[in-house]
């Protein structure tokens, strides 16, 4: 009855909008940034390609379809454990195979963003995500991490979205130690507003693209190209990201949203 009772409390707060259904997903189409990758390290994302099957004509009078070509970690998407090569055995890490519940869970959201308008190279560190819970509370188990830089603003363009030079490409992200620390934690994921989850110069980290290595290491998950993290609150918005749920799947790009009280 209880439970009942906090669903028909939920669905009215919906209708009458005192929680906001705030959308933290970009635009997935031809002008979406992808990754570039060194090809000496591997080969880079696809752009994303869109092809019609039909438009109201003579394939199809009365319907308008398509058919698509992108690869699973394009725009705003879903890593799952067996992305990366410390995770690729968890019988559960695929996106087909992770628990459902796992999807929806509360959000911690960092504020770097000044840090990183000053610096774009800048890495989150474990003091000051202490800083953070000593203002805000601390990171609970089960919950998100999601970095907030403001990067989304520049995701209009692939040149300053990746800001790549002859050096590599300068995002923000975090340090080794942050998660290592945020896995002692028990959170479930970490996310960020970049094209990956790890800094842009995160290969030279130790060990390279820590947000990678370590958290799939440990079973968890990485959001990568969220938007709107301004929107949120430090604490008390609830993160939905599902998956669409690929046999297999090494991820997925995502319709990420967060509910967030007025």
């Amino acid at each position: 009855m209880a439970s009942a009772n906090i669903l028909a409390d939920f669905a009215s707060a919906l209708l009458s909008g005192s929680i906001k259904v705030v959308d933290l997903s970009a635009p997935l189409g031809p002008d979406t940034p992808v990754i570039a990758l060194p090809p000496e390290i591997g080969k880079s994302t696809p752009s994303v390609k869109v092809h019609t099957i039909s438009s109201y004509n003579d394939d199809g009078p009365f319907w308008a379809w398509n058919w698509l070509e992108l690869g699973e970690h394009t725009g705003t998407h879903f890593d799952a454990p067996t992305h990366w090569i410390t995770g690729k055995d968890y019988a559960d890490g695929t996106t087909d195979t992770i628990a459902m519940k796992n999807f929806v869970a509360p959000a911690n959201v960092i504020d770097r963003s000044k840090e990183a308008a000053a610096n774009p190279d800048y890495l989150l560190t474990v003091e000051s995500i202490k800083q953070w819970e000593a203002e805000h509370g601390e990171v609970e188990a089960g919950s998100w991490v999601l970095l907030r830089t403001d990067w989304y603003k520049r995701n209009g363009s692939a040149e300053t979205f990746l800001n790549a030079d002859e050096n590599g490409p300068h995002s923000p992200g975090p340090t080794a130690e942050a998660i290592e620390y945020l896995l002692s934690k028990g959170i479930i994921g970490w996310g960020s507003e970049t094209v990956g989850t790890d800094a842009g110069a995160a290969g030279s980290i130790t060990p390279p693209f820590p947000a990678h290595n370590l958290m799939h290491k440990a079973n968890r998950y990485g959001l990568a190209s969220l938007c709107h993290l301004d929107q949120l609150p430090p604490k008390g918005a609830v993160l939905i990201a599902a998956p669409l749920k690929l046999v297999n799947g090494t991820g997925s790009p995502v319709r990420a949203m967060a509910l967030v009280p007025r």
